[in-house]
């Protein structure tokens, strides 16, 4: 049977302040602008997940991963104040990637084909694994 993939959208709500603590203040204000303001800031996050089908999907085990894996753990949270963003700024880039890392190894057979972030009207990051994720300006 030929491949078909199957993108499935979700949604969650989240704050997140983008800094780093490798930069001083004045260089956080000037790379990351209004976006490092010391309150924070929050988007409408919109997570598309692509799967490969492979002629038989179970997409009521999928939604209740995703949403297990994703939207709890980040929905009505600082993205700031998760672990995962310890070492790494919260940028859509190092969101998509953690997205397809929380993912992958749940599912089996490669069947993960790429994870896309939607953060605002324009920025869209996407990751397919072995290719660099790609996307507009922060935000």
């Amino acid at each position: 049977m030929s491949q078909v993939n199957v993108t499935r959208r979700y949604r969650f709500c989240a704050a997140h302040r983008l800094h780093t603590d490798h930069l001083t203040p004045e260089e956080n204000r000037m790379v990351f602008g209004k976006c490092n303001n010391s309150n924070g800031h929050g988007h409408n996050y919109v997570v598309l997940v692509t799967v490969k089908s492979g002629g038989v999907l179970d997409l009521e085990r999928l939604d209740g991963l995703v949403n297990e894996t994703i939207v709890r753990r980040f929905d009505h949270h600082d993205l700031n104040g998760d672990p995962e963003f310890a070492e790494r700024t919260t940028t859509g880039e190092n969101l998509v990637k953690l997205i397809w890392d929380l993912l992958e190894p749940q599912l089996p057979n490669e069947r993960l084909a790429k994870v896309g972030v939607i953060e605002t009207r324009d920025n869209y990051f996407e990751y397919a694994g072995s290719a660099q994720p790609t996307g507009g300006s922060r935000g």
